[in-house]
């Protein structure tokens, strides 16, 4: 057996596999002979069927199975031993037959394509400069986070007329075009948060109204989109192009927020007990905290920059006929031409960043330890008890629930990716020049939803 590379250009090349009858023979006849002692056919004794009848019954399908055995292994232990970097997996040549006769077999000639993996320069280093966008944690915000937490922990209270902010138990009853009550139509009861309404008129035509007043509203103005408003009036969303932009809304009770005063009350209820005895201890828990948390969405905006830069700004030639070859051909099911051009670029955009991300990684041997992904793994179930107020259990039970988790192949890869991009993150902040750039919360979240 004999495997001879031609290169084609500095992305493909073709290898062609020549096996000889000596390579196959042996095989060939043993399976052949398994089959003669299996083989029930009419008119002979279970193991005593000519040899040359089951070779004539099965000779070409078992040697086209041997045959595709020699050939993939003489693939991959040729790319594996002359350590060739490729993309995606060895395909039939184009327009290539196989050399060899089936009936009278001896030697046989195959021809696979291969994508080679590319080379290109990543221009990445202390003289790189980028933004690292941090939250600044004024009074504003932290007034806004106090309030938001006495919100909270604070308790509904009635209340007489409709405020900002209230909560407001209402029935809607649909209507028609001149005002009168829609016989059949939708009757039913429920709430409307009054902070969240957007329609200024809308707001305004409820905010003093008293329990027992009635106003006639289009509930699409009084909700926040389509599936709050079919929720709203108890059907589903998909209907809601068939109903009335006229509704009575009667309100049958006012809710006021009474908020939480600030009190050791409340601050032990946040923190424990002791740990937040002021407001001003409270408001440098609550700055501190926020640092903590927009500093991880930090590291990603500064990652997801970085990302984008060397995507764009890095020369990497794929060999895109071949792929796209191979996308066709290795898809589970049927694919257009058309289907595969129209998401090539999202694919290849794609590959070029897990290329980058590899020469990354090996330049600089950053590599992703057994024992590293289990203690993360870890930390995420340790955060996860304690958004239920559970305590995390011994590390021994800890550690067995990790492996637990990692023995999910989809959970395992999300956490992969998780370590990978930390990893990478830690790569980037080491590495390139960052300048501290304060914005916001609104700038903040609007550049990290970008």
């Amino acid at each position: 057996m004999n495997v001879i590379r031609q290169d084609v250009d500095a992305l493909n090349a073709v290898l062609k596999v020549q096996i000889s009858a000596e390579d196959y023979s042996q095989k060939v006849k043993s399976t052949l002979e398994k089959y003669r002692k299996t083989a029930k056919i009419p008119g002979f004794r279970p193991g005593h069927v000519p040899l040359t009848l089951i070779q004539k019954q099965y000779g070409k399908s078992v040697l086209a199975d041997e045959l595709n055995k020699l050939v993939n292994d003489a693939l991959y232990n040729y790319i594996s031993e002359n350590k060739i970097e490729i993309l995606g997996n060895p395909i039939p040549k184009e327009g290539s037959d196989v050399v060899g006769d089936f009936d009278k077999p001896d030697t046989f000639e195959f021809e696979y394509e291969i994508g080679l993996s590319p080379k290109f320069d990543i221009k990445l280093n202390d003289k790189s400069k980028y933004d690292y966008v941090k939250v600044k944690v004024d009074n504003k915000l932290l007034d806004k986070q106090i309030e938001d937490l006495r919100r909270r922990y604070g308790k509904l209270v009635s209340a007489e007329n409709v405020g900002e902010n209230d909560l407001v138990l209402a029935q809607f009853v649909e209507l028609n075009d001149d005002d009168s009550i829609k016989e059949g139509g939708i009757l039913h009861s429920s709430t409307v948060s009054m902070e969240f309404i957007e329609d200024k008129k809308a707001k305004k035509e409820l905010i003093g109204k008293t329990t027992g007043e009635k106003v006639i509203v289009d509930p699409s103005k009084v909700s926040r989109g389509g599936k709050d408003t079919a929720s709203m009036l108890g059907i589903k969303e998909e209907d809601l192009g068939s109903i009335s932009t006229k509704f009575q809304l009667t309100i049958n009770e006012i809710k006021h927020m009474e908020m939480a005063d600030l009190n050791q009350e409340l601050f032990d209820r946040l923190f424990g007990e002791g740990n937040v005895n002021s407001e001003k201890e409270l408001r440098e828990r609550i700055a501190s905290d926020l640092e903590g948390m927009f500093g991880n969405d930090s590291d990603r905006i500064l990652t997801r920059d970085i990302y984008e830069d060397l995507v764009q700004n890095t020369k990497v030639d794929l060999p895109n006929s071949f792929l796209k070859r191979w996308i066709k051909l290795s898809n589970e099911k049927p694919i257009t031409d058309d289907q595969i051009e129209q998401d090539y670029e999202s694919y290849a955009k794609g590959l070029k960043w897990q290329l980058i991300q590899s020469d990354i990684f090996k330049s600089n041997d950053i590599k992703l330890d057994n024992s590293e992904v289990i203690d993360f793994t870890k930390g995420l179930l340790v955060n996860n008890y304690a958004q239920y107020g559970i305590p995390a259990p011994e590390d021994k039970e800890l550690t067995a629930s990790a492996i637990q988790v990692l023995q999910n192949k989809e959970e395992a890869n999300r956490i992969y990716d998780m370590v990978s991009e930390k990893k990478l993150t830690e790569y980037f902040k080491s590495t390139v020049k960052l300048k501290e750039k304060q914005v916001s919360y609104d700038e903040f979240v609007e550049i990290a939803s970008k």
